[in-house]
């Protein structure tokens, strides 16, 4: 559920309300009980940090030699330099 910020334009008071979306917005202010509750626009608290996804995160970036026990495979020269 969201955390939903409010201010009173009354009497000035500040609070957070957690509301599923789908609730009507405060309207009375527990501080002044006057009808004066508006809801504010603040950032989300969901930040993206790091260098980016799967690709440069969370992937093994060293990828293991491809084993090659069979001489007719394509990668076979290559097997072979790698082994000497």
């Amino acid at each position: 559920m969201p955390i939903y910020e409010y201010t009173c334009s009354e009497c000035g008071h500040e609070l957070e309300a957690l509301q599923k979306m789908s609730d009507d917005p405060l309207t009375t202010c527990p501080e002044c009980a006057k009808e004066g509750l508006v809801k504010q626009i603040s950032a989300a608290a969901f930040q993206l940090k790091g260098s980016g996804w799967y690709e440069t995160d969370f992937k093994n970036k060293k990828k293991d030699a491809p084993s090659c026990t069979n001489e007719g495979c394509a990668a076979a020269p290559a097997c072979a330099a790698s082994q000497n």
